[in-house]
């Protein structure tokens, strides 16, 4: 387990942590979660042992691994899947020594190691992992020179996930990958065999993929079990009687000073008053919490336009005379909420790119109301702003005209307050540079807003910020992001951009999750059936309908089996979470627990399986 006792750091005189303590039993998944500039990336450095403490201590198993992504891949010659398949040193070591190895023993001993650590199906492992991530079987075997910074961060992250270390440290990880990815990895991190520490913003994945959060807040780490909407329900409980005692408190201080400020001068009462006054000097504060300051967007209001704002007619689009989109038929009013579903490279950028005039048609017939003013925000953006240069200094080339005050009432108005409107653009955090590029997008009143994942490096009270300004803008708005949260609250269109057309997706968010997870069926070579079909082979024999009934018995136990065993799970994992376990006459209890807990994930596995086997059975049955 790992261990953080009474540890302390401080950067540049600035005390970060102070005094924290926490353990963490194996195998919990673990959300790090607190306010920007908490500490949380710092508190990984730590643990990695990147940093010193000044005070304490953090402890680890014997021998353990520690992984995360690393900070940039390389962009040499060598191929995805060499790249993800050279993270697993000890692998590659012992397929090396296989090569030149002479002894027989010791032949044996690295054949035996090879066969321990599922050597010869690494490969498929690693295919896997980087196709949950967005990569074609072809596009594994290309270099990762062909790839640009935010592609070759995914293949960091597939290659310290294929390693599979002790303990997972990830760092913002959806903050590179699309909606697609981050179910993926949602669903991964779900069945990762081991530890994982991961610092996240994204609620549905911290309320998917973790069995506990730890908050680091006011230089102290608290450990909460549950998911992300179950701390915050116990930490605003925590709070609201945290603040009700202090009111309590404050009202007896005031009582108790008022006795004293009435009676001290008064002969018969100089014992009692003085009584008092020793309480008033025993008492223990008890401090009110501190509400953070409330970051809001404040999105300009555009004047009504008659309806459609955007329609189009057998339009196509596409690059360099090649379609990527054809026979669209679109049409957008401004009171729409649209949220843009589809697999990485079915093209949604290129769709937005359309709507927004950054690309023209191809052929068919667009129109726009001519009064149309559109705002377009995109990842890439916030890398293009002027380093040099200050938040006021971008508002003043927009907006000359207007005068310093108003600007930066503007700025206030996005949360970015009087010190950073002054700061230079490349000192800024991730965050406050994307509520800049949200601000310069909006500047103009747009009566189309369209957010290429808005949220990447802001916090959960920015984005739930920014939810509450996309519900009262009275523009229209067009999603693309991989925040299901945001999504789900947003839009209330779903337009599904795949094979080359964009339609209304009839069915709810869910729906296209599981879509997304159900694994679609490839060729031999890991592609998409690209190859020429073959004939297909005589249509197999209907199940009888008894043969159906009796698979949809054996599914229905094997999601029994699994659910008991997920709620065994859960309660072995709430027990473990208790501090003091851990502590004096209790470890060899903990000892115990933990073993129970690795049978039932064990068992849980094998549940799955067969859960999933009987399931496959049944679809074929039924197809």
């Amino acid at each position: 387990m790992l261990r953080i006792n009474d540890i302390s750091y401080s950067v540049a005189g600035r005390s970060l942590i102070e005094n924290a303590s926490v353990t963490i039993p194996t195998g919990h998944k673990v959300g790090i979660v607190g306010r920007n500039g908490a500490g949380k990336t710092t508190l990984f450095r730590l643990i990695r042992g990147e940093l010193a403490l000044e005070g304490g201590a953090i402890s680890l198993p014997e021998r353990a691994k520690i992984g995360g992504v690393a900070q940039e891949v390389p962009g040499n010659e060598v191929s995805l899947i060499n790249t993800v398949l050279a993270a697993d040193k000890e692998r590659a070591a012992l397929l090396a020594e296989a090569e030149t190895a002479t002894d027989p023993t010791r032949i044996a001993e690295v054949q035996t190691r090879l066969a321990d650590i599922d050597a010869w199906s690494a490969e498929g492992r690693a295919s896997s992992i980087l196709k949950g991530l967005g990569f074609t079987y072809e596009e594994q075997q290309m270099p990762c020179s062909a790839f640009s910074g935010g592609w070759r961060m995914r293949v960091a992250l597939a290659a310290v996930l294929f390693s599979e270390p002790d303990y997972l440290l990830l760092d913002e990880p959806t903050n590179y990958l699309d909606l697609e990815g981050a179910l993926w990895l949602e669903n991964y991190l779900t069945r990762y065999p081991h530890t994982v520490l991961i610092v996240s913003h994204d609620r549905e994945l911290l309320n998917r993929s973790v069995t506990g959060i730890l908050h680091l807040e006011e230089k102290k780490l608290t450990y909460y079990t549950g998911t992300y909407d179950q701390f915050a329900a116990a930490r605003a409980q925590a709070r609201a009687v945290q603040a009700a005692q202090a009111k309590k408190q404050e009202l007896q201080r005031a009582h108790l000073q008022s006795f004293v400020d009435r009676f001290k001068a008064k002969a018969s009462k100089a014992k009692q008053a003085q009584s008092r006054v020793k309480m008033l000097e025993k008492m223990t504060t008890i401090t009110a919490p501190e509400d953070a300051a409330r970051v809001v967007f404040t999105f300009p209001e555009p004047e009504e336009l008659s309806p459609p704002i955007i329609a189009t007619e057998g339009v196509s689009v596409g690059y360099d005379g090649t379609e990527i989109l054809g026979k669209l038929n679109l049409r957008i009013d401004q009171d729409d909420r649209i949220a843009l579903l589809g697999r990485n490279g079915e093209g949604k950028s290129t769709l937005s790119k359309l709507l927004s005039g950054r690309l023209q048609p191809m052929a068919g017939k667009m129109s726009q109301s001519s009064k149309l003013r559109i705002g377009f925000f995109a990842q890439h953006q916030v890398d293009e702003l002027f380093v040099d240069e200050t938040p006021l200094q971008h508002l003043m080339r927009e907006r000359s005209s207007e005068g310093q005050a108003r600007l930066r009432a503007r700025l206030a108005s996005f949360g970015l307050g009087a010190d950073q409107a002054d700061t230079e653009v490349g000192r800024l955090s991730g965050g406050q540079k994307a509520r800049l590029s949200l601000l310069l997008a909006t500047l103009p009143a747009p009566h189309l807003l369209i957010l290429d994942e808005p949220t990447n490096h802001l916090d959960i009270e920015s984005r739930e910020a920014l939810v509450q300004a996309l519900t009262a803008y009275s523009g229209a708005v067009i999603l693309v992001s991989h925040d299901m949260h945001l999504l789900s609250l947003v839009a209330d269109r779903l337009w599904l951009v795949k094979d080359g057309r964009v339609s209304p997706y009839e069915e709810d968010l869910n729906a296209y999750r599981k879509m997304l997870l159900t694994p679609e069926k490839t060729d031999k070579t890991g592609g998409k059936g690209n190859k020429p079909a073959k004939a297909a082979p005589p249509a197999p024999k209907r199940a009888s309908r008894e043969d159906i009934l009796a698979l949809r018995g054996e599914a229905r136990k094997a999601e029994a089996r699994v659910d008991k065993l997920n709620d065994m799970r859960d309660k072995l994992a709430k027990k473990l979470a208790d501090p003091n376990m851990y502590e004096g006459a209790r470890k060899d209890e903990a000892v115990v627990w933990q073993k129970k807990y690795a049978e039932v994930m064990e068992a849980l596995d094998r549940a799955e399986a067969l859960w999933e086997a009987a399931m496959t059975k049944l679809e074929k049955a039924e197809a």
